[in-house]
């Protein structure tokens, strides 16, 4: 008689492992935090690049500004506009130049020669016995004085006339006169009321005026 053995125990069965509640909500955070992660790094490309875009597209439009100032400086007719204006600056520096040139000739400024001459006149014209010890010429030299010292006050008419003949006193006469006797100086030696020996000569000094019949 034959007796038939079962050897099937499930204990020796493979058991299947299943995920528990906790590890499965465990990787959902995961995928979650790993997404957001993921998203918030393309985001932060996708600006990086919108940045880059907007720096590009402002050096376009800067480089366009230049390219189009430089077509409109170097063009032809801004070059005749900039050598146009060139020469009307320079017309215009000729003309004011012309002006005060004549202006000068005219003598409308009244002396443009300086005091020079003045200075050679009384140079030239020298009476012994007459010396000046100063001079004076007001503004366009419209005025004029002289200061000095003669031994004898008859010298002072010729030397008056002798001024006279020269071309830089054309139209000026002396109106004024002052004369006086020079001051008596103390000598140092001398005491206290006893003064020295009056000096020889006198102490004048002329005005001028302007002669309006010679100047016209």
């Amino acid at each position: 008689m034959s007796q038939q053995i079962n050897l099937f125990n499930p204990i020796f069965m493979k058991q299947r492992k299943y995920f528990s509640l906790l590890t499965m909500v465990q990787a959902l955070g995961m995928i979650i935090a790993g997404s957001l992660i993921f998203y918030g790094y393309a985001v932060y490309q996708v600006g990086q690049l919108r940045k880059q875009a907007e720096e590009n597209s402002q050096r376009y439009n800067a480089e366009q500004v230049r390219l189009a100032g430089f077509m409109t400086e170097f063009s032809p007719q801004h070059a005749m506009q900039l050598l146009q204006n060139e020469v009307q600056g320079l017309d215009k520096q000729v003309a004011v130049q012309n002006q005060i040139i004549e202006t000068l000739k005219s003598g409308a400024l009244g002396n443009t020669t300086g005091y020079s001459e003045y200075m050679r006149a009384f140079s030239r014209q020298v009476v012994q016995g007459l010396w000046l010890t100063g001079f004076k010429v007001t503004g366009d030299a419209a005025q004029i004085s002289l200061s000095g010292g003669v031994v004898d006050p008859q010298l002072l008419p010729i030397y008056i006339q002798r001024l006279g003949r020269e071309s830089i006193m054309k139209g000026k006469t002396f109106s004024t006169l002052a004369m006086q006797q020079a001051k008596v100086e103390q000598a140092a030696g001398n005491s206290k009321g006893k003064d020295a020996s009056a000096p020889r000569y006198i102490e004048f000094t002329l005005h001028s005026s302007v002669n309006k019949e010679a100047d016209k």
